[in-house]
């Protein structure tokens, strides 16, 4: 929930700044007739890092628990790697220049690791109250930052769950 209100907030902030800057794109974008914005800074570099910095920092602090040291290269290499392509392939296209969408990657950078340090250290308290507000209610929205593996837990539960539902369902066969 905070990560998706967080690429949101970012996503308004660099509509902003497009706005107030209002510098513009590559002769070539024009040349294509699909530019309808600003160029500065790049949205799809700014969106992709953000995401990329916000899942990096989660995959290191270890949220969810499946992440062992040497998988993590793995886990990481993926998300970094499509970030760089989405800044090359803005150029390649003309859509950006190189300026713009370093500007999106910086601004991105930024935004991911400021929110990623705003949810897990300042709203953090908040996460039991949000759960059982109406809106925490009627959205399931669960806290599972109390959970050092919220993986395990959800497939522990599973399986659990499984079992009972077949145990009971052997029980009414065996009764009628």
């Amino acid at each position: 929930m905070f990560f998706a209100l967080g690429l949101l907030i970012s996503q308004f902030i660099n509509e902003l700044i497009k706005k107030s800057v209002q510098q513009a794109r590559p002769e070539t974008c024009a040349l294509l007739e699909m530019c309808d914005s600003h160029g500065w800074p790049s949205s799809h570099s700014q969106y992709m890092f953000f995401f990329t910095v916000y899942f990096t920092l989660l995959t290191c602090k270890g949220i969810g628990g499946i992440w062992k040291v040497r998988t993590k290269w793995a886990a990481l290499f993926l998300p970094w790697s499509l970030a760089v392509l989405t800044m090359y392939s803005r150029v390649y296209l003309g859509y950006h220049t190189v300026a713009q969408v370093f500007a999106g990657a910086a601004s991105g950078i930024f935004l991911g690791g400021v929110w990623f340090w705003l949810v897990n250290s300042k709203l953090f308290c908040y996460f039991p109250v949000i759960e059982e507000s109406g809106f925490g209610r009627f959205f399931y929205v669960k806290d599972t930052s109390h959970l050092s593996d919220v993986l395990k837990f959800a497939y522990d539960n599973a399986r659990a769950s499984r079992k009972g539902m077949a145990a009971r369902k052997a029980m009414a066969t065996k009764s009628s």
